[in-house]
């Protein structure tokens, strides 16, 4: 070896241990920052629903990696885009995070709602909680079986939501315009429960809710699953055929659902003020990755039927702007529409 090879390999080393001891000493900033501090995590939605329970499973676990103290915090309005729009302005220091609704809150950007005063991939990403698939379900006693049944069939079909933008009404909008169905959008449904309960007492045709809610649904009433809307295969429908196997699509078609299956895998997504200084939003990310990994947690969601299938928070950021960012005028032109037509 030359002098010269010699010289340079020892540099390079040299280069790797001071970038190493660096980031040691960058990450023991970040923790001793944290150390006793408060961090609050947003909830867009009042106490007890779906959201907030989600929040305050993992909120332990996450104070336990980050040093501090993690506080549910719940700001409900305007379908959580008023918490949405407090955080997106927040001082980006890390003490706020927030558990949001990405399905909702990338529809109402692509819808041009009034109330959105931020852009969802400006957040400080920090990975997804978990994502279901969503089933489409009937009750026992429709005489349809298959969605090809329901499109031979020709009649209406009422499908029971709360809200323009509430997983319920877009996915049964996106569902009619995907196999061609007749459709009818009844809104004012409290919710997910009470929307189903309709279906059970036949007041209205169809609901489409995610499989952990299905299964539920499923199991305790007279409803039954036609579909899962899905490429992603059910935890608790494994013999159910997804869309893409029940119905011939057309490949416009097969974007539509697609398209929405992938805003919907967005539904429980950790984001945190834009701008944060990397250092610190690397020791988040770190910190939350490594929470939503815990096995402990893992069991004790699948023990209550809250799953947590962590997604990390670059495959979070690339899915947020595959269905926003990306979408052509044409593409965002045709789901405003298809989301109007009540």
């Amino acid at each position: 070896m030359t002098r010269r090879n010699f010289l340079a390999i020892s540099f390079g080393a040299a280069l790797g241990v001071l970038g190493a001891a660096a980031s040691a000493h960058a990450q023991t900033n970040e923790a001793d920052f944290f150390k006793g501090k408060t961090i609050r995590m947003i909830v867009g939605f009042s106490p007890g629903g779906g959201y907030d329970v989600y929040a305050r499973m993992i909120a332990p676990y996450i104070a336990q990696r980050l040093g501090g103290t993690v506080v549910v915090e719940n700001m409900p309005g305007a379908g959580s885009m008023a918490a949405m729009n407090n955080v997106f302005a927040a001082e980006p220091d890390g003490l706020r995070m927030m558990l949001a609704h990405g399905t909702a809150s990338g529809l109402a950007q692509i819808t041009d709602a009034p109330t959105v005063r931020f852009q969802l991939s400006n957040f400080s990403h920090l990975g997804t909680v978990g994502s279901n698939p969503y089933i489409w379900l009937v009750h026992n006693d429709a005489a349809e079986k298959t969605p090809a049944d329901f499109v031979k069939s020709g009649r209406t079909i009422n499908w029971a939501a709360s809200g323009p933008l509430d997983g319920m009404s877009d996915g049964a909008q996106i569902t009619c315009a995907g196999i061609k169905l007749t459709c009818k959008v009844v809104m004012g449904y409290k919710g997910s429960n009470d929307a189903a309960l309709a279906v059970t007492r036949k007041e209205m045709d169809a609901v489409f809710v995610n499989d952990t809610s299905a299964n539920n649904y499923v199991r305790s009433n007279d409803l039954r699953a036609v579909a899962n809307m899905s490429r992603q295969r059910s935890e608790f429908f494994k013999n159910v055929p997804t869309v893409f196997e029940a119905v011939k699509l057309t490949s416009e078609e097969e974007w539509l659902f697609d398209f929405h299956s992938t805003l919907h895998a967005l539904g429980r997504i950790l984001i945190a003020p834009p701008n944060m200084a990397p250092a610190r939003l690397n020791f988040i990310r770190g910190a939350v990755k490594d929470a939503l990994t815990d096995p402990k947690l893992i069991a004790e969601g699948e023990k209550s039927q809250r799953q947590v299938n962590f997604t990390d928070a670059e495959k979070t950021i690339e899915a947020v702007r595959r269905v926003i960012n990306d979408l052509t005028p044409a593409q965002k032109k045709k789901i405003q529409a298809l989301l109007s037509a009540k």
